[in-house]
Order: C-alpha cells, then structure tokens, then sequence
C-alpha cells in the first residue's frame, strides 16, 4: 500500500515519498508528514540478527513505499559504507548507567551524518523517477553540523548544488573550519551576521517566494532542503532508534518487548521526533527525554504548553543546539493536534505574529510520553569531567546536556529501564569545551593541539575529519547581512 505524505498545513495537499524529498518543504510553508505510520512488519527478534544496512531498509521501505526495493538498497549501500570509521555505523556503549549510542562515526563526525549520507542518494533517485530536468539546489540553515555533513554528503554530486548559510559568530572553531575548507565546485558556504534562527528563517522564505522560485525554474534550478525539514532526513533517523533497541536486545541487556527510555539533545526537534515516530512504529519505548541547554525553549513547551520564542538569544557550549525556532515541533503539534492541518496552521501563525502560541489541554494530554529539562552550561562541564572521572569515557558538549538531563529525570520519577541516550558528536568538534570541563588549564592550547592532548586522555584515535582540517585551505569566506542571503545565492548560481 502507498504511503502518502500530507502538508501540516493544507489537508489538501499530498505527495508521494519522493516527491516530498525533492520538495523539501511543503506550500504555505507547511512540512511534510506521513498520513500514517505503518507498524514494523518484521519481529524485533529478526531484526537484533540484522546488521545496520538491513534494518535501515526493513524500517526505510515502510516510510518511503514509492521506492523500489532496488532503488533503496542502492541508496542504503552507497549511504552505509567505509565512509564510516566503525563496522556497525552506530555502536552503543554501557557506560555511566546508561547505553550511549554513538552517532558520530560518519565522515563529519556528528549525528547528521547518518541521515545526510543517504539523502542525495534519496534525492538524485527521487529526481529520477519523477523527471526532473532541473539542478536541484540545496538550500540549507546549520547551527552547526547540519552544514559540513551536508556538504560532505553533496559535495560534486551530479546535477546538484549546496549553499550552507551558518552564523558567523554561533558555531565552534571546528565546526567552521570544517565548513570553510569544503572542497567541491558545487559548494558555497556563506557566514550571516546573525543568529541560527536568522539563517533558517531567511532559507524559509526563499522557499516560500514563488516568483523567486519560478524565476529560478526558468533558468534551470529548483530548491531543495538538506535540513530536518525534509523527510528524506527524518526517515534515516528513524533507523538508529530501532537499531539501538535491537543491539540491547542482541547483547542480553533487554528482552523483546522490554521498555527503554530515550534521551535527545535537541534544538530543532528532528532527532527526538525520529524517535517518537520509531514508537509509533512499535518500538516499546516508554518516555522520550527532551534534552535542552540555556535556551530553554522546548523544556518551557514541555512544562507549560506555551512555546514562546520571546527571550533572549543565548551563546552556549552545545552551539548546534543554540536554537528558539523548533521547526520539526510543527509536526508534532499537527500530530496532537489530531491532525488538523487548519488548527497547526492557526498556531504557526500566532508563531510567527506574536512570537509565541499555546496548546490545548487536549493536546497537552497527548505530550504524556514526552519529558523535559535543561542543562545549565555549568552542570554540562560539570557532567563531562565527571563521566570522565568515573568511566574514563570522553562526551562532547550536547551528549553531556543530554546526561544531565537524564540524571535530573532518574531523580524526579525514581524510572530505572534501561535507557539509551543520543550521543549526536564526537568530543573531538568541540575539544575546547571538552577538555576545559576537565581541567581549565588547557585553555591555553590551540584547537589543534587540544585536539593531540583529548587523544592522550581518551585513548581514542583523531578522527580523519580533524585531520583533514589542519592544514586545509580556507576556500569559502564570504560574509553577509542576512537580507542578502537571496543575492548570494543568486550570485553562486551565477543568474
């Protein structure tokens, strides 16, 4: 049976899967979301005896029914490989009384390599099977990480394109050498003088400018999104979850069926929305942990059913989460909002006017699987010395916020399943904030040499993506104001 994929704000409008992927993002600005969600269709038991390339596809082929078995084996094969450093993709770890699933085994480092290495193979077979003749053009907002595992996933793909805008003064040293050396005549990296929340809300609006977009179709090129907004994101993420519950089962820790909790370090909401659809699935999970840093945005939802963006911007150590516009929240509050398109709309709208919105008490019933809480920058150092102390197991920044959180969540509810905890970097993208957890002396080091001294301490190789960097050219240093993100893009595409 197909699966359709329906826009949070208009009833009316559906796509196929690969049509939703090539689109990215709905009309009237509206996300894509499944109709429903099919229940797994292969026992839990089967899948503990499946490796990581063989659960993504059982999982993958429910979600995205439009796909041939072929065509999504290839985009999982080519996805899945010696791109990344381990064999199992995503191994998890017993440590600190809980199981860390690392996501940060890719070529970039962090979790949005799991879902950015397949997408432009999602994507380029998706403009294959439905014709398109045009460049697809990648438009994408990062905070962070998105950006580079974005650019690592397109770089000289055919037919496509890739403009990242980041906040020039809101990602780590790291993060954004990692962006600027991008190789790739197809790539262009640009630097706002603004907030992560600047950046997304100027790609939106491209998005939603029809006579932009039009003008663009005339000259060859058509929009597409690389962010979480785009299921082609979403449906990889869903894979890990289920991955996760079946590695705990294969190594004795739970039985099937058993119930685990799951912690998110989030910003946008993708990565805990990827495991709130995994238990629509089926997946036994009981509480979804919602991981915040200081700006707290998603806790106050969680604890108030207000969200309201009208604070203060904060600068942190978990900068991929330095977010106060949620996008993949919409699609939950279409989902609680028993799927009413109209009652979704209305509240985006009162996000957008006012800043702010707040649910009903009926859709608050529907929030009982979720928890919220936040890690103070402080409690985050505090967490990653720690850990370190008692398990000799080195966390990045956003990990760290996330077992804080836990630890708070144990506290108040007394919930000792087992629980797996979203490791979404690689300590080594954020050493500085690492290693002065640790001890404050190190702050005198370079990045680099910060980089030398966390491979003494963790025992842990460098991975390829810092080496890369040292000594790699500075090949993107355009920065702009961010009413000229349209003009740059104009720019690169050369219209």
């Amino acid at each position: 049976m197909e699966l359709l994929y329906k826009s949070t704000r208009n009833e009316n409008e559906k796509a196929t899967a690969s049509v939703a992927i090539l689109k990215g993002l709905a009309n009237e600005g509206g996300l894509f979301v499944p109709d429903e969600i099919p229940e797994l269709d292969v026992s839990l038991e089967e899948l503990a005896k499946m490796d990581y390339k063989q659960v993504a596809y059982r999982v993958m082929r429910l979600m995205l029914t439009d796909f041939t078995e072929d065509e999504l084996k290839y985009c999982i094969d080519s996805a899945y490989d010696e791109k990344f450093d381990t064999e199992e993709i995503a191994p998890i770890v017993n440590k600190a009384g809980a199981w860390y699933l690392e996501l940060f085994h890719g070529q970039t480092i962090a979790f949005k390599d799991m879902a950015l290495s397949i997408l432009p193979y999602l994507l380029t077979t998706s403009a294959r099977k439905n014709n398109v003749k045009e460049d697809i053009v990648i438009l994408t907002a990062t905070s962070g990480d998105t950006g580079k595992a974005a650019l690592a996933g397109f770089a000289d793909v055919p037919g496509t394109k890739i403009v990242v805008f980041y906040p020039k003064n809101g990602v780590s040293p790291i993060q954004e050498k990692q962006m600027v050396t991008q190789t790739g005549d197809n790539t262009r990296v640009i630097g706002i003088t603004g907030n992560f929340d600047d950046a997304q809300t100027g790609v939106k609006k491209m998005f939603q400018d029809k006579a932009l977009n039009e003008y663009l179709e005339e000259k060859g090129f058509r929009f597409s999104s690389a962010n979480s907004i785009n299921i082609g994101r979403l449906v990889p993420q869903m894979v890990y979850y289920v991955y996760a519950y079946t590695r705990l089962m294969a190594k004795g820790a739970i039985k099937s069926g058993d119930r685990i909790n799951v912690v998110v370090p989030t910003g946008n909401f993708g990565n805990i929305l990827a495991a709130y659809y995994a238990k629509q699935m089926g997946l036994p999970i009981n509480k979804l942990i919602c991981a915040s840093n200081d700006n707290k945005v998603l806790y106050d939802f969680f604890t108030t059913g207000t969200y309201d963006k009208n604070r203060e911007f904060i600068l942190t150590t978990s900068p991929s989460m330095d977010i106060l516009i949620s996008s993949n929240l919409e699609r939950l509050i279409y989902r609680i909002a028993g799927n009413d398109a109209e009652k979704n709309k209305e509240l985006m709208t009162e996000l957008n006017t006012k800043g702010c919105y707040e649910i009903t008490d009926e859709m608050k019933k529907e929030l009982a699987s979720f928890y919220g809480n936040y890690a103070t920058e402080q409690e985050v150092a505090e967490t990653i010395k720690k850990v370190y102390e008692s398990d000799n197991y080195i966390m990045d920044t956003h990990t760290a916020v996330a077992s804080t959180v836990y630890e708070k969540y144990k506290k108040e509810s007394n919930d000792m399943l087992p629980t797996v905890i979203a490791s979404t970097a690689s300590p080594y993208k954020f050493t500085r904030s690492v290693m002065n957890a640790i001890d404050a002396s190190y702050d005198s080091m370079s990045d680099f040499e910060l980089a030398d001294e966390l491979c003494k301490l963790s025992g842990v190789k460098i991975p390829k993506a810092i080496e890369d960097i040292r000594s790699a050219e500075i090949r993107h240093n355009i920065v702009c104001d961010k009413e000229e993100m349209e003009n740059e893009v104009k720019k690169f595409l050369g219209v």
